[in-house]
């Protein structure tokens, strides 16, 4: 009874510690990327398609947030410009209808066509608010969804890599002949296919997200901007083909 109290008392011990060294690995791999020391050129090559997805995903999460700062920047132009012509429109007719010369006529018109630019140019805000909702939704749902999987990847990556500093450490001193050291390489070599397994299959999950994300937005870009496009009028293509159809 004694004998079977004092190995179950070792084994909550070794649990202990093998949690303690478990967390201490974890910290120190965290310190070597934090201070942007050099790893294992096999274990980074062994990442290098992972990595440049997430090289991808940054490029998303960057161009989304640039383009909305360039939609709120290219609205409130839209909103100036449209006022200056709004205004320089009704001084020209105002003055025109003072000059009954051919001059004053021409005043006229122009003003007349300045006004109603103004007014077709305000027309882009709706297509341009439709846009910038859009891709403001895929940024806080699709992107930070993704982002959260990428989150839990790296601390799934940080997790094996310093399990393979642990397992690295421990082989140094192995001796094949002593049971105890052979019986710890064993448990450091299970957490190291523990962790594999579960940075595996988070490494799968953010290539997946990455392509879909990608994908993603080149959908929403293309349908958005497709009714942004009309109401600047055909494109060159549309006038090409409506003159080759007139009689």
């Amino acid at each position: 009874m004694s004998d079977y109290l004092d190995r179950f008392i070792q084994s909550q011990d070794s649990s202990v510690v093998n949690k303690f060294q478990q967390k201490y690995w974890k910290t120190k791999q965290t310190l070597i990327k934090v201070t942007g020391k050099k790893e294992d050129k096999h274990v980074v090559a062994s990442d290098a398609d992972l990595d440049a997805k997430l090289e991808v995903f940054h490029s998303i999460q960057r161009t989304c947030m640039e383009l909305l700062k360039v939609i709120e920047q290219y609205q409130r132009r839209i909103c100036l410009l449209s006022q200056e012509e709004n205004e320089l429109g009704r001084f020209l007719r105002s003055q025109g209808s003072q000059d009954k010369t051919r001059a004053g006529k021409i005043m006229q018109a122009t003003g007349k066509a300045l006004c109603f630019s103004s007014q077709q140019r305000l027309a882009l805000r709706n297509p341009l608010c439709r846009l910038y909702q859009e891709v403001e939704t895929f940024r806080y749902r699709a992107i930070s969804d993704t982002w959260l999987t990428v989150n839990r990847m790296e601390q799934s990556r940080t997790e094996y890599r310093g399990a393979l500093l642990w397992m690295k450490d421990v082989s140094q001193e192995l001796d094949p002949d002593t049971h105890k050291q052979m019986e710890k390489f064993r448990k450091v070599q299970a957490q190291v296919r523990t962790t594999k397994k579960s940075f595996d299959k988070l490494k799968n999950d953010v290539c997946q997200k990455v392509d879909l994300l990608g994908a993603s937005r080149c959908n929403l870009l293309s349908h958005v901007l497709t009714t942004y496009q009309q109401f600047l009028g055909p494109t060159p293509n549309q006038q090409k083909t409506k003159q080759t159809s007139m009689p």
